[in-house]
């Protein structure tokens, strides 16, 4: 029985790997048999057909193998059946596989073992992420003890200088938000009001104000998402969400509008924009004017959680939207084709005789 999951669980996590190193590199060697001989351990680059699909085949496997989901009988930090949907459904829309996306997306939705949380903010409470998992359906699971795999988000996302009880026991201030992205929020949006701030409280009890929150630019914002007041030094025990259902409500909007339009896609959309606002987005948009909505509800309920570039460049939006955001830091962003993938590390390379450097990076 556990032989079977664990075949699951591979063939699930060389999927994601798969995927993302694609999304970062492009084309990139796929070896799935083990070397006999020196040769065999050089393999080139496969196609994207060819990558995607391998990464059908595996979470085909991976969905064949693992147990569904169930609060009590399912490990934390292992993938379940509908995490392998919830998987398949990303990579297919990422392989602009519309139907795919879709077929799986629902797969996950029908089967109802996960639901939204009421309270955004709890999806990212420490002390409620046992129930928060009604949600999450597949995250780093971080924890603080011996032995253990703590995580320093925390650290990176809190105030400079720590913050005593307000938000973690060491903090640095190096990653925020921008004003800008604050101020694109509808003003009853839980995540705007609950998960980013303008201010804190410092362990003096001494209100800090928005221009003091970074050393790097006063326009910043402080993300509260990864807040840990029980943190030990820069570790924290706060889970880092990888694959959740909002995810997949909003794949399920965007694959169907691309199919069908959005008459049926408001369903999905609405799901999470409702949760987070109290209303229902405004009917009667276009086709690609939904496109656009379902792209701006990601960058609000995924920001911080690294998800918004992959939709920049996945879409191509990348070349026009990030040379916009300008700010006192970067006034300027130039933003060429071929930051659409990273080089292929140069170690790679001299590693393998059969490994091409990405062409744009030559």
């Amino acid at each position: 029985f556990r032989k079977k999951e664990i075949l699951g669980e591979a063939y699930f996590l060389r999927a994601f790997f798969h995927w993302m190193l694609a999304k970062n590199f492009g084309e990139i060697p796929v070896k799935i048999n083990a070397s006999k001989s020196l040769e065999d351990a050089y393999v080139g680059k496969s196609t994207k057909a060819e990558i995607y699909k391998q990464i059908y085949a595996d979470l085909d496997k991976a969905e064949e193998n693992l147990n569904s989901y169930t609060p009590a009988g399912t490990v934390k930090g292992r993938p379940s059946k509908e995490a392998a949907m919830a998987l398949y459904a990303k990579v297919a829309l990422y392989n602009e596989d519309w139907p795919i996306a879709l077929q799986k997306a629902k797969l996950v939705l029908d089967a109802e073992k996960y639901t939204l949380m009421t309270n955004v903010y709890d999806l990212y409470d420490v002390s409620k992420e046992d129930v928060a998992r009604q949600e999450n359906i597949w995250a780093f699971e971080a924890e603080t003890t011996t032995p253990g795999n703590s995580s320093s988000i925390m650290s990176l996302y809190g105030p400079p200088n720590g913050s005593g009880p307000a938000y973690g026991k060491a903090t640095y201030g190096s990653a925020f938000a921008y004003l800008s992205f604050y101020n694109s929020f509808m003003a009853n949006d839980q995540r705007k009001e609950k998960l980013m701030a303008t201010s804190y409280v410092n362990g003096n009890g001494i209100v800090v104000p928005q221009d003091k929150i970074t050393p790097i630019t006063p326009n910043a914002v402080l993300v509260k998402k990864y807040m840990d007041v029980n943190s030990i030094g820069s570790g924290t025990s706060g889970n880092i969400p990888i694959l959740r259902l909002a995810d997949v409500y909003l794949i399920a909007a965007e694959a169907e509008n691309r199919l069908n339009g959005p008459i049926n896609a408001y369903q999905y959309l609405n799901k999470v924009h409702k949760r987070a606002t109290g209303v229902d987005v405004v009917a009667g948009l276009s086709q690609p004017d939904f496109t656009e909505a379902v792209l701006q509800e990601r960058a609000w309920e995924f920001f911080s959680e690294g998800d918004r570039w992959y939709d920049l460049t996945r879409t191509g939006k990348f070349l026009t939207i990030i040379p916009a955001a300008v700010n006192d830091v970067f006034p300027v962003r130039t933003v060429l084709p071929k930051h659409k993938y990273f080089p292929i590390p140069q170690l790679e390379v001299n590693a393998n005789p059969k490994l091409d450097q990405n062409p744009d990076w030559r």
